[in-house]
């Protein structure tokens, strides 16, 4: 199962490397991933989400600042704060709810 710390960890690697295979293994088929602050998104099914990252792929790492259950307040490197929420079931992401504050 993908933990918030994985999962961090993953999307780190991932924005560094601007290869967002392995990332997006760790998300159900039918994953739905929406965005609150930015304009992006929703994305529903792990293509679309794929499709987002593809087309509009993010710049900046995170930090995680504190992890309450599926809650993951983090801090992005440029600056700035934000939050995400996952939903997992058998292993994989089924929902990941972002908001940039």
């Amino acid at each position: 199962m993908t933990t918030p710390y994985e999962h961090v960890e993953l999307f780190n690697r991932s924005v560094t490397s601007g290869d967002w295979d392995e990332f997006l293994t760790h998300f159900h088929p039918d994953a739905v991933m929406t965005f609150e602050g930015v304009p992006a998104g929703p994305y529903v099914g792990r293509d679309a989400i794929a499709e987002g990252y593809r087309t509009n792929p993010p710049t900046d790492t995170m930090r995680i600042r504190s992890v309450a259950g599926d809650r993951v307040d983090f801090a992005w490197s440029s600056g700035g704060t934000g939050s995400m929420t996952l939903h997992r079931r058998d292993g994989l992401i089924t929902e990941l709810a972002v908001v940039f504050d």
